[in-house]
């Protein structure tokens, strides 16, 4: 991923933005200079995606962080929408940001479940202590 913005700043540069944001007059635009402030002084960009770029599966799998085998299996069952260029697949930059945040809800919810779960038993637990 490309990092197109915040690269190369100095700490007087990233200063300038922190007093920017203090100034600005909507909480939105003073919310993006504080994140470009802090993504910047931690030496980090600001990362860029082209909405039209596009990954094959190897690169993919390595963005999102799991297999090229399993990668494969997720668009064979159509979980990952994909396009061919001759026998070649490819992702679109978007369905792949898509699919990653549905992914992170997915997991947030299966979390949320599983604790919810917990509670369950610990009171079914504390109920049958209290019987016996």
């Amino acid at each position: 991923m490309q990092n197109v913005l915040g690269c190369g700043l100095n700490s007087e540069e990233i200063a300038d933005i922190q007093r920017l944001a203090e100034s600005a007059k909507t909480e939105t635009v003073r919310d993006l200079l504080l994140r470009v402030a802090s993504l910047s002084s931690s030496g980090n960009g600001i990362p860029s995606i082209a909405e039209d770029r596009t990954y094959t599966p190897a690169e993919a799998a390595k963005r999102i962080g799991m297999s090229r085998t399993h990668l494969y299996k997720l668009l064979d069952r159509g979980a990952l929408p994909f396009h061919r260029v001759g026998s070649h697949r490819k992702i679109f930059a978007s369905d792949l940001k898509a699919f990653e945040e549905k992914r992170h809800a997915d997991r947030i919810e299966l979390a949320e479940r599983f604790s919810c779960e917990r509670e369950t038993a610990a009171a079914v637990d504390d109920e049958i202590a209290d019987l016996l």
